[in-house]
């Protein structure tokens, strides 16, 4: 692709535009989803929760999610970004401040599931977006920079989250309820902002001019094939695309190492050491993810830079496996087993930026919105079987324990991807070829 100073000058504007807005909103989304696994320190005694039945509750959030992902991005794609993400952001932080209430397993299972049909289609939206916005060379980033959100978001979960289940005692409510109402009331507050500021397409954006809006809009159709308006079955007919299925199906996997890492991190850093605060848990679970954030940068950027992204991929699926063995065998030496778990965060979190940049050359313009959605659709249900699992297989005295699950999963991932032949990205204006299934590399 041609590099011009309008080019560069564009490109710039929309980086520190729309990148720092969207993550903001991911953020407090993935934030608000795991506030649970800090919440449950508090609330395991006042609810009689056990290890199964917190399996579940985190689990039972995706359930509904899938449910809703798909319809979510055709919504998007009709009525909006702006709009459809200012009500997902507002919705969702109402349900979560509204789980601070609940006073039993029943009534937190109802918060968890409408808190998945709140936040349904986020994720997929915010990609779908940021391929409006920046070109295929530039995108591994930009999708890094999104989801370099999750964590941020896990550190700002784990120090606010210990500190306040330790410190928060207003108005005679339980510490773990304010780590719901603390942390859920922004969303509503983001969910404004960008209902106000977030513009839909490049010649809605006021920040750019109308030489700018052109140029950016007119690169970035270069690089699909051109859109076929086959109404709402032609928008469908990706979901039997063995492309996107056979991407999705791995994708399941990933997450599956994902959220058991995320969702059972404050366990596994209290069965450490019995003496931890949570306060020190809080601390010290901050520290895998802010390694997994530097990470995750030095992936994206090598990413885009070779333009390889598939053995990427399979490296950091490895590299996440090895860190979990590792924690499961040195769970009781702190030293080892945090970085192990660094090297956990490292894998799922680098993974992110140069699967989704792979996944979203596989599409036509048309099927984006929905294949995104069902790649991330089909992920979401590893979001529930990998802290379910790990709740079921996990034991009082050793969370550990079920992590050999997640394990097994991340190695699948790498495997499946290692009969995913997929051409490296090239930076030129001629479009670029698919991924062809079923062939090695």
């Amino acid at each position: 692709m041609e590099d011009t100073e309008l080019g560069r000058r564009t490109i710039r504007k929309v980086t520190s535009r729309i990148l720092p807005l969207v993550g903001l909103l991911y953020v407090f989304n993935y934030m608000d989803r795991s506030n649970i696994s800090y919440a449950q320190l508090g609330m395991q005694h006042e609810l009689a929760i056990t290890t199964a039945v917190f399996g579940t509750a985190s689990a039972i959030f995706f359930l509904a999610y899938v449910v809703f992902e798909i319809p979510s991005n055709m919504i998007m794609k009709k009525v909006g970004a702006r709009l459809w993400l200012a009500r997902i952001a507002i919705t969702w932080g109402i349900v979560t401040a509204a789980t601070g209430f609940v006073h039993n397993i029943p009534q937190l299972y109802i918060a968890r599931i409408l808190l998945g049909v709140a936040e349904a289609g986020l994720f997929p939206g915010l990609l779908l977006y940021l391929t409006l916005w920046f070109r295929g060379n530039e995108r591994g980033r930009a999708i890094a920079g999104l989801a370099l959100a999750q964590p941020v978001a896990m550190i700002i979960g784990s120090l606010t989250g210990g500190l306040i289940l330790d410190h928060v005692h207003w108005a005679g409510l339980s510490s773990w309820r304010w780590v719901f109402l603390l942390q859920g009331i922004p969303a509503v507050a983001i969910g404004i902002v960008v209902l106000i500021y977030l513009p839909n397409v490049p010649s809605k954006a006021k920040w750019l001019t109308r030489e700018e809006s052109t140029w950016l809009e007119g690169e970035i159709n270069k690089e699909y094939e051109p859109e076929q308006k086959g109404g709402l079955l032609g928008e469908l007919r990706v979901m039997r695309d063995k492309k996107v299925l056979y991407l999705a199906v791995a994708n399941f996997f990933a997450a599956c190492g994902l959220y058991g890492f995320t969702f059972f991190l404050p366990q596994i850093v209290k069965q450490m050491d019995s003496g931890y605060s949570s306060t020190n848990i809080g601390f010290l679970g901050a520290i895998p993810f802010l390694v997994g954030a530097v990470g995750m940068l030095v992936v994206a950027r090598t990413s885009d830079r070779t333009g390889e992204r598939r053995n990427h991929v399979i490296f950091l699926m490895l590299l996440a496996a090895i860190g979990l063995l590792g924690t499961i065998w040195f769970r009781h030496n702190p030293v080892v087993a945090l970085t192990c778990l660094s090297l956990v965060a490292i894998g799922v979190l680098g993974y992110m930026a140069p699967y989704w940049a792979m996944a979203a050359k596989v599409m036509s313009k048309e099927h984006t919105a929905v294949g995104l959605a069902v790649i991330n659709s089909i992920a979401a249900l590893g979001g529930f079987f990998g802290p379910y699992v790990i709740g079921k297989s996990a034991t009082v005295n050793n969370v550990s324990a079920g992590l050999y699950f997640p394990v097994g999963c991340l190695v699948v991932c790498a495997i499946m991807l290692a009969f995913l032949k997929v051409p490296r990205d090239k930076r030129s204006d001629a479009p670029e070829p698919g991924v062809e299934v079923g062939a090695t590399r």
